[in-house]
């Protein structure tokens, strides 16, 4: 995977970026390495996860910011849903509650966290009948559980306030009319 993604970067012309093998809670890097981390529902995944937000504030550069896409919990799974593999590969299982997820991130010290996409995940009746019974199911469907895909971006605190500003003016050249096929 991770020649894969090397090999991409490089016919890509992508310079400026890094691939390495490690653990998520346990990242192979320096404190202060980085601008960015994204994920993309890996936390569900890890058991402690407090410590991959921690480990996350760790390996960011004063200012840097991630965008981390999730599965979180309103309410509780049934246990038959909270305690099967194919549930847990598919990161409901192991997901937690919206207001606890969130919460270990501001724990952590990050600011200006951010939700920037929610939507509503349905499970199929098709997968939920090999897991719940027909009355089982229909209070799951009417309960107040709801499972959520979730963005978050945040930031770690100490970055420079002042961001560079472009004039749009700056980018543009004044020798393009348009319709001349330069811009």
């Amino acid at each position: 995977m991770i020649r894969k993604a090397r090999t991409n970067a490089e016919k890509l012309g992508y310079n400026n970026v890094e691939f390495r093998e490690g653990d998520i809670d346990d990242m192979p890097v320096n404190d202060n390495f980085a601008d960015v981390i994204v994920s993309n529902c890996v936390l569900n995944l890890v058991p402690n996860k407090q410590k991959v937000i921690g480990e996350i504030l760790r390996v960011l550069k004063p200012g840097g910011h991630f965008s981390i896409s999730d599965i979180v919990l309103v309410g509780d799974l049934p246990e038959a849903l909270r305690h099967d593999a194919e549930m847990y590969a598919g990161c409901v299982a192991g997901a937690i509650q919206k207001d606890e997820y969130l919460g270990y991130i501001e724990k952590a010290g990050f600011e200006s966290v951010t939700i920037q996409k929610e939507k509503a995940i349905v499970i199929p009746d098709d997968i939920l009948e090999k897991y719940l019974s027909q009355s089982e199911m229909e209070e799951f469907k009417k309960g107040e559980t709801g499972i959520f895909s979730v963005t978050v971006y945040a930031e770690k605190p100490g970055g420079s306030s002042e961001k560079p500003k472009v004039k749009l003016s700056e980018l543009q050249s004044n020798d393009c009319d348009p319709g001349s096929g330069c811009c």
